[in-house]
């Protein structure tokens, strides 16, 4: 079995998050040896700043929670972003755009990011399979794998659901063996990280990051 503690983003995208919290998290991050602390642009060079010393990377999320910034916009929020200290993003694919048919608009939104990110971070799409059809989840993440994303991810946490095994196997089966798969959203519990990496999860999102080491069950919705 892989080591759990590296599959794992550390997450707090709580509004309501405070600086201490923050750097619990980080302590956290280091502590476990976590492959990542996933939170919002405004922490981010706080989060840089706990971690200057580890190896555990900065994730910020990107068109947070929607989805529906302009393209612009997300390449603007990732720039500032990895000038600040991060060096992986996760952003929202343009879910109203995804449901219109607009596929070329998809594919340029997520090519902004991955432009803007280019050598400096890698990029998760996140898909929020919730509001997809199957047909919906093949079709973004074969969009995202065109416009070069390194990672398709399940879910926001801040929908209608997270992930689920079966999406995590569709997203696996159309993406192929070469790019990363992140489930997130509802994995509180080691038994659910097994479920998730067996279906192709290769990274896990999780605000429970620490009860999952501990193999305990948690009740956070992320």
């Amino acid at each position: 079995m892989t080591n759990i503690a590296s599959l794992i983003d550390h997450t707090l995208l709580k509004a309501e998050a405070t600086a201490p919290q923050i750097e619990q998290l980080c302590k956290e991050a280091a502590e476990y040896k976590f492959a990542s602390v996933c939170v919002n642009p405004a922490w981010v060079a706080l989060a840089a700043k706990q971690l200057d010393q580890s190896e555990v990377k900065v994730c910020t999320v990107i068109g947070f929670p929607l989805g529906a910034s302009t393209s612009e916009t997300k390449a603007f929020e990732t720039t500032d972003a990895i000038e600040k200290g991060a060096g992986e993003i996760d952003m929202v694919l343009n879910i109203g755009a995804l449901k219109s048919g607009q596929e070329d608009v998809v594919k340029a939104d997520v090519e902004a990011v991955v432009n803007a990110a280019k050598g400096k971070a890698i990029v998760k799409v996140i898909l929020e399979i919730c509001l997809l059809t199957d047909e919906e989840i093949k079709l973004a993440s074969r969009l995202s794998k065109e416009a070069g994303a390194d990672f398709v991810k399940t879910s926001t946490g801040f929908s209608t659901g997270g992930a689920t095994v079966e999406a995590v196997r569709l997203m696996r089966e159309t993406v192929g063996p070469d790019l990363g798969v992140k489930a997130s959203g509802g994995v509180r519990s080691l038994e659910d990280v097994e479920k998730m990496v067996e279906a192709g999860a290769t990274r896990i999102g999780a605000s429970s990051g620490v009860q999952i080491m501990q193999g305990l069950t948690s009740d956070n919705d992320y």
